[in-house]
């Protein structure tokens, strides 16, 4: 993704939105969701002002206003018009990359980021929140006291942005969940779709497609998943990062994106190698939260 300010038109955002629907029709999601994407891309192509000048005037609210836009694609906008780039897009196209996604943080930049992907094995935003409170983001090289502090209070504000301001909306609206409730699916939700995606990868149920990351010869080996639970929309995809590959786990590390009303995040679900829950299915940086144990699947076949 792109890391200066974006000045991206309509129509280019539309072009972004019709691909996506693009990728979720040929990938066999929901309908629905594929619809909503392609009626967002008429309104925003057909809108009369700049979609990056009605956000700067009305924020995510006037954005939403818009007729078949929602919360979600909302976000999507707010995306697109700050980096010209869409994280959705790549996660469809088998391309989401860790590095990529630390980069964007700042106070890291694309050397800093291998370090912390290969050094720390962590994948998500939220596991590199983690590491930047227990100490271990310290440890990298390049990472001294005054970046580890900085970086830990931009993820703080990243990623508190989007689901405090769900949070407070549910609440206005007469909601009584918390926000960790509200931000994020419980962890048996996310074991449930994990072992979904397993077991149909196993049985050859589900469309592969073919990232050119790791992938010289273009072999369409990534089986991807789209579901919905308790109204979440959820993408899963083996992990295909450098140290899955190294390690030989990209048949059990998996990846979870899930979205729902403007809320998206990401987890990896993976078969722990050691303490209590040693050979059990568990949702990295959740493993305290109580659950019943998922065993691993087996393999997917070649």
């Amino acid at each position: 993704m792109k890391d200066e300010a974006s000045t991206i038109g309509n129509s280019e955002m539309a072009d972004v939105l019709e691909r996506v629907a693009d990728l979720l029709e040929s990938q066999e999601a929901n309908p629905f969701r594929v619809g909503a994407y392609r009626r967002a891309a008429g309104t925003i192509r057909d809108h009369p002002e700049p979609l990056v000048d009605v956000l700067a005037r009305g924020g995510l609210a006037a954005v939403d206003a818009l007729p078949t836009i929602g919360p979600t694609i909302a976000a999507h906008v707010a995306e697109l018009a700050r980096s010209g780039g869409l994280t959705l897009l790549e996660r469809l196209e088998g391309e989401v990359s860790p590095e990529g996604l630390f980069a964007s943080i700042a106070g890291i930049g694309p050397e800093l980021a291998r370090r912390i992907h290969h050094e720390l094995h962590v994948e998500t935003l939220e596991e590199l929140e983690q590491a930047a409170h227990d100490g271990r983001l310290g440890q990298v090289p390049g990472f001294g006291s005054r970046r580890v502090r900085a970086v830990r209070q931009q993820l703080e504000a990243v990623l508190a942005r989007s689901t405090r301001t769900r949070a407070r909306r549910r609440e206005s609206a007469g909601g009584s969940r918390s926000l960790a409730t509200a931000s994020r699916p419980d962890v048996a939700t996310l074991l449930a779709v994990d072992a979904e995606y397993r077991e149909r990868a196993s049985r050859g149920e589900l469309r592969r497609i073919a990232p050119r990351r790791f992938n010289p010869g273009r072999e369409a080996w990534l089986p991807i998943l789209h579901c919905e639970r308790d109204d979440w929309h959820f993408t899963a995809l083996f992990s295909n990062t450098a140290r899955a590959h190294e390690l030989g786990h990209t048949d059990d590390w998996v990846v979870l994106f899930y979205e729902r009303d403007g809320d998206a995040g990401q987890c990896t679900v993976v078969t722990e190698t050691h303490g209590p829950n040693r050979g059990q299915r568990v949702v990295r940086g959740r493993e305290s939260e109580p659950h019943d144990p998922v065993e691993p699947a087996s393999p997917r076949p070649a």
